[in-house]
């Protein structure tokens, strides 16, 4: 079957939908299309075998389920089988009774296929059918389909499913970015994962590709046709998890249909429940090539519990060792757990593919969970490269999103290095817009007419070129002409580029200190001083003798800062040491024996910040810092921490220092920085002459409207 008949075959079942407008919205149509393709398509290819599978049942029932499984597994040659003497055609033998019987022949299949439909929920679609008066129809329809082996084969029925399912997609734009990436990205982003590989025209060569956030299965099945266009021999072998139902039972069903190993498609939680955490011998799952596109921002609360468990439980022996990001965006947590799954480098490596937001290449400090989830990966050298795409790709969102590539087992040019490529100029517009999706990047499978911009950034991946430019034609801000413009779409960069040291620079203390009658007021709001007169005790009498002895004890502070200012108020002191001299001195005079709390009271209530005082400083004799006067700095990697402090610090605060305990290293790329390009403004004459056409303009129109 061509791709225009399996183009044909997908239009017309979604032409089934118009019995389906009013009871159901438009993007309700996928929940009975794909359940009812996939009865049919079971159903055309069970229809040789039927009769034979009727016959043998009844003497191997009672076999243990694993035995019968596999025995009628034999006879349909498929991996699954019905039990049901109806099909769909026979269902419409008898109208009255069509709900019920066709809940009972969905109910006769294999336990796989009946999984299938539960997690479609496609029982309650039959009640809604039903009740709606739309059942015998939609079946009558779907039963003159001929989708049997001999009129569309495995290969085209996959062409056709997923032609079905990113048609459902897009008619459900709204809630479509949760399962479902546009098909460009995904073979862009296959382009860029397999195009270096060199082994996949080897004859019969096996590959495993996996994806922890499947959806409905689109960037396995794109990988799977990159490896078998290129080598017909190839055996790709798929494994995905995803925990939304319907698009587990959708990307299932695709795998059955296409005669893939279904049972690799696993339902649940990739991070509490890891379908593939450890093989048959107890060693740990590990795969060729994998892709995802995890959910944007999402948080993982739900998952906390299980996930710093493990983390602080195995550290780098698990999944989650480097860190982990805040709770609000568990991308990175996706990321980590593809790392955790690669083959050893001696045994062949691996390379991953992942899109994300902005947030995970430059979302947190150094020390945080973000940074040290990068800075584990990139001084690892496992980063190959981030691919910036245009905006307004996805279905949900108009957000700008990125391509990663990592492997660890890099070609020798790019090895210590990262490439980071523009490509956010590389669209078209959408013919309509769906959702947020209002661009995509050009591709002349889809439109004839439309530039081959996937090759052009693959290209540019392969070249690995620090500084390859591209021409593209901008519309002029000013004067709304298009113009062309020379951008540099390629960088390539060290690995320690995206490091840094982040210092804190400390100043010292500088206060000065007099006992004057406003200093002195402000005792009465020092926190120390407030709380001689509370009590914490239950018993009530014991909390007022409490307060009582509290507030005699306050007065005789109060006397003592009196007498203090009575001898000393004239003077302002500006080493506090000297003051602190001059107020024992009364102290022990007086004898109120100040505890460390109530002098600390009186210090902050008695001194001033003053530059031209004295630093204060500890028992040792070393400057005390400022919080106030407290900065950071980040000194690139590249740079010693001395010669950037001397040349960028100290000219300007020659009293600074460095605390160096406080020192930690951060990793970020800040992509579009490096890609920015300043535009000077154009010269005053030219603004001049605008304005003098726009005046132009103005009156002419003024004098139609008063003419």
């Amino acid at each position: 079957m061509s791709t225009e008949n399996h183009t044909q075959i997908a239009g017309f079942i979604w032409s089934i939908c118009n019995l389906l407008r009013g009871p159901y919205k438009r993007n309700e149509y996928r929940k009975v299309i794909l359940p009812l393709t996939v009865l049919r398509r079971f159903d055309c290819l069970l229809a040789p075998t039927k009769a034979q599978v009727l016959a043998a049942h009844p003497s191997i029932k009672i076999k243990p389920e694993t035995v019968v499984r596999s025995l009628l597994e034999q006879i349909t040659g498929r991996p699954f089988y019905n039990l049901s003497r109806l099909d769909l055609p026979k269902l419409l033998d008898d109208p009255n009774q069509l709900a019920p019987n066709l809940n009972a022949y969905i109910n006769g299949f294999s336990r796989n296929v009946r999984e299938i439909m539960e997690r479609f929920a496609f029982d309650q679609q039959i009640a809604r059918m039903a009740e709606k008066n739309l059942l015998y129809e939609i079946i009558k329809k779907f039963a003159a389909v001929d989708l049997s082996p001999e009129r569309v084969d495995n290969t085209q029925m996959g062409y056709l499913f997923e032609e079905l399912i990113r048609i459902g997609a897009e008619q459900a734009n709204e809630e479509a970015g949760e399962h479902f990436t546009p098909r460009e990205v995904i073979k862009l982003m296959v382009n860029l994962l397999l195009s270096p590989e060199q082994d996949l025209r080897k004859s019969h060569v096996v590959k495993t590709i996996y994806d922890p956030a499947c959806g409905t299965g689109g960037m396995l099945s794109v990988a799977e046709r990159y490896i078998r266009d290129l080598n017909a021999d190839a055996d790709p072998h798929l494994f995905g998890q995803d925990w939304n139902d319907e698009s587990w039972a959708i990307c299932k069903a695709d795998m059955l249909i296409k005669g893939e190993d279904a049972d690799n498609i696993v339902l649940g939680d990739s991070f509490t429940r890891d379908g593939f955490d450890r093989d048959a011998e107890g060693k740990r799952r590990t795969f060729d090539y994998m892709l995802a596109n995890p959910p944007f921002g999402v948080e993982w609360k739900q998952q906390q519990k299980y996930i710093e468990h493990e983390a602080t439980t195995f550290g780098y022996s698990g999944r989650f060792g480097a860190g982990l990001p805040r709770i609000n965006d568990g991308s990175l947590l996706f990321l980590q757990h593809m790392l955790a799954k690669m083959r050893a480098p001696a045994d062949g490596g691996s390379r991953i593919g992942i899109v994300f937001n902005g947030s995970p290449l430059f979302t947190g400090d150094a020390g945080s969970g973000e940074s040290n989830i990068r800075q584990w990966i990139i001084e690892n050298d496992w980063l190959e490269a981030v691919v910036a795409l245009p905006d307004q790709l996805f279905y949900n969102t108009g957000i700008s999103t990125y391509i990663w590539i990592l492997t660890n087992r890099k070609e020798l040019r790019r090895k210590g290095k990262v490439q980071l490529i523009d490509a956010r100029r590389f669209f078209v517009k959408m013919p309509k817009s769906l959702g947020n999706k209002r661009n995509k990047i050009g591709d002349p499978v889809d439109r004839p007419s439309e530039p081959d911009q996937i090759d052009d950034i693959t290209r540019l991946f392969g070249n690995f070129t620090d500084g390859e430019t591209r021409a593209f034609i901008e519309e002029n801000p000013i004067t709304k002409q298009p113009v062309e413009r020379i951008r540099v779409v390629s960088k390539v960069f060290d690995n320690q580029d995206f490091g840094f040291s982040k210092i804190t620079v400390e100043r010292p203390l500088r206060l000065n200190f007099q006992a004057t009658e406003e200093r002195i007021a402000r005792l009465e709001t020092e926190t120390g001083f407030v709380k001689l007169a509370t009590s914490t005790k239950k018993n009530e009498k014991a909390r007022l003798d409490d307060i009582e002895t509290g507030k005699r004890r306050q007065d005789l502070i109060r006397k003592l800062l009196a007498q203090f200012a009575e001898a000393h108020g004239e003077t302002l002191y500006k080493n506090r040491t000297d003051f602190l001299t001059a107020l024992r001195e009364v102290d022990r005079a007086a004898g109120v024996g100040l505890t460390a709390p109530e002098l600390k009271a009186v210090l902050a209530a008695l001194g001033e910040r003053d530059d031209t005082a004295e630093p204060c400083r500890d028992r040792n004799g070393n400057p005390e810092p400022d919080p106030e006067l407290r900065d950071t700095e980040s000194v690139p990697l590249k740079e010693g921490i001395a010669e950037y402090f001397a040349r960028e610090v100290r000219p300007h605060v020659p009293d600074a220092w460095i605390d160096e305990d406080k020192t930690k290293v951060g990793y970020e790329i800040p992509l579009n920085r490096h890609f920015y390009r300043y535009e000077p403004p154009r010269p005053l004459e030219v603004i001049e002459a605008d304005i003098k056409i726009l005046e132009q303009e103005i009156l002419a129109l003024l004098k139609e409207v008063t003419a």
